[in-house]
């Protein structure tokens, strides 16, 4: 596959766009594979998430590349796993999961979240690494977005490196213009819209602090 096939919103990848990319994915500190759950035989969305995907890990060394069959009777796919790569080979699951194809500004949000893998989120704050160290609780963090929604971008990336950094937590990003049945199941009404735990909705864009005060808040 040549990577000039792969094409976003705004028209295929160019060299100019390689290059960017390579200047956030060229020289990450460990390996990450992406594993995409997903039949190309099945729909375009699959497809070009399938493409995207094996074309990074062909475009830049430290990302490595693995299609898998669909999730049996799960609804949404495609599915892509950030995970991390142990001294054997091995998957290092982080509780990281993209529904749908990370399509225009969500191409940043994957980079954001192979990124937290390979950084194991150690780009945020030590105090927030301090308190996420005290979580013991499970925390399901789903952030609802769309190709063409930039703050987007801000929420998947922090969720995903609070997951990267924080087992207890599981960050999940979806890609609502594929699934537009979610909005009236969800009560999304604008995005970014962030659900913690089921319970606990989140509008626009929050900081560390404020999401680590809603996670309590959740939990309590």
């Amino acid at each position: 596959m040549e990577p000039s096939e792969i094409k976003d919103f705004r028209g295929p990848f160019t060299e100019e766009t390689y290059e960017i990319l390579g200047g956030f994915l060229d020289n990450l500190p460990e390996k990450v594979r992406l594993v995409v759950y997903a039949s190309v035989q099945n729909s375009c969305t699959e497809e070009n998430t399938v493409e995207l995907c094996e074309v990074l890990a062909e475009r830049f060394g430290p990302i490595e590349f693995r299609n898998k069959p669909r999730v049996a009777e799960f609804p949404w796919h495609p599915i892509i796993a950030v995970n991390g790569i142990d001294e054997n080979g091995n998957d290092i699951d982080y509780n990281i999961r993209f529904f749908g194809h990370p399509a225009w500004y969500q191409i940043n949000s994957l980079v954001g979240a192979i990124q937290a893998v390979a950084f194991k989120g150690m780009t945020l704050s030590a105090k927030t690494r301090i308190q996420l160290s005290r979580l013991s609780e499970a925390v399901a963090i789903e952030t609802f977005t769309a190709p063409e929604d930039e703050a987007g971008v801000l929420m998947s990336s922090l969720i995903c490196n609070l997951a990267a950094a924080c087992p207890s937590i599981s960050a999940y990003v979806c890609m609502i213009n594929d699934f537009p049945a979610l909005v009236p199941q969800y009560s999304i009404y604008s995005i970014p819209h962030t659900i913690i735990n089921k319970n606990h909705h989140l509008e626009g864009i929050y900081n560390e602090s404020k999401i680590l005060k809603a996670i309590s808040k959740s939990l309590n």
